[in-house]
């Protein structure tokens, strides 16, 4: 497989080529971007210190060529003292959540990455676009089509960019997928299935209906909207939707622990999803009248996964998901460039979940609003 077909002419001029390492820009396009930014990286301000941007994005912010750590924003003073010594921040770098506002004289950052649970991103994206900083929101955006709708508003009054963190856009599989798409190789995909699941064995945010807005369908479902959306080239017209009947009430007493649900498209497209915090499942399947490409396991993984298509199978390296986005993102900020993975995109996913929640509910076939 020609993987030069991967990429645009866009990409092409940016440099951007696969390496043994995975994804990555040429150094010449790197040195040329960052003189035009007197020879210095973006600043990137984590704001929430969790698991993920403790374990994920700190790390990939390591092997970043055009952004970096410079701040942390956090509600334990403990962790914003460990982070600095880790991280060699300055003192001044580290924000409490009361006095994050002061941002907004620091030119040490430029970009905001949000990594609070769903029902805090909101605020504080609004708050870092009034400081006129870029923002970064991890997924899913927002708990509301409305939230997401300020978040938006509020970076287009600051004239800065608000893009959300899907890593999995940047995947090299996903990357192929796309690329088939935009071909027409297989014609267009017609069928497809997603299963994302694992099992949650200790209690966290994320099963918090007030602070995550959902359980499975928001944390993981989202990735299979938005595999199916680039299967498909388009945005679902109605969902259908079943909560299966929960193993450990006890535990999911706030949330779904398992929900079934369909995506239905104008062209008469249908993608299976499959989403559980008691299961386990990580796969993506779409089938057109030419062909098909599956992901037969780590289809939404950071670590790479298995791909093939109805010609064989795939062979992409592993890329640091997280590294690539964030400097992608940067690129954006550096040149202009209107991210690809936009508020906007953000909101239409919410707008689906939230249908998928009502067609739960209801058990009728509803119609999104996007």
């Amino acid at each position: 497989m020609k993987r030069t077909n991967l990429f645009s002419r866009r990409d092409f001029l940016r440099g951007i080529s696969i390496t043994a390492a995975g994804l990555a820009l040429s150094p010449k396009y790197i040195a040329e971007l960052l003189a035009q930014n007197n020879g210095r990286k973006l600043g990137i301000a984590m704001l929430g210190l969790g698991g993920y941007a403790k374990n994920q994005l700190a790390p990939a912010l390591q092997q970043a060529k055009l952004c970096q750590l410079t701040a942390v924003v956090t509600g334990h003073p403990e962790k914003g003292e460990q982070w600095a010594k880790e991280y060699n921040l300055k003192k001044e770098n580290i924000y409490s959540y009361e006095t994050f506002d002061r941002i907004a004289d620091n030119k040490d950052v430029d970009i905001v990455y949000v990594v609070t649970p769903p029902a805090l991103h909101p605020e504080f994206t609004v708050r870092a676009a009034q400081a006129g900083k870029h923002v970064i929101s991890e997924k899913p955006m927002a708990t509301s089509v409305a939230d997401c709708d300020k978040m938006i508003a509020a970076c287009k009054k600051a004239k800065v960019q608000l893009g959300i963190g899907y890593r999995m856009h940047y995947d090299l599989f996903r990357k192929e997928l796309m690329r088939i798409v935009a071909t027409q190789e297989f014609g267009p995909f017609m069928k497809m299935n997603g299963i994302f699941c694992f099992v949650m064995n200790d209690h966290q945010w994320r099963i918090e209906k007030k602070l995550a807005g959902g359980g499975a369908m928001m944390d993981l479902g989202i990735y299979i909207v938005q595999a199916a959306m680039q299967a498909a080239n388009a945005t679902p017209v109605s969902v259908s939707a079943h909560e299966e009947p929960k193993q450990r009430p006890d535990f999911f007493n706030e949330t779904e622990e398992t929900i079934k649900f369909t995506l239905n498209f104008s062209n008469g497209a249908k993608c299976e999803g499959t989403t559980s915090f008691n299961a386990n499942g990580n796969s993506f399947r779409a089938e057109g009248s030419k062909g098909w490409f599956e992901m037969s396991r780590g289809a939404f993984s950071y670590n790479g996964g298995v791909g093939q298509t109805s010609k064989g199978p795939l062979n992409f390296p592993w890329i640091n998901q997280q590294a690539v986005q964030m400097d992608d993102f940067a690129d954006c900020v550096l040149t202009g460039r209107k991210t690809p993975v936009p508020g906007e995109m953000g909101r239409t996913h919410m707008a689906i979940i939230t249908a998928v929640y009502e067609a739960a509910r209801t058990g009728k076939v509803v119609k999104v609003n996007s």
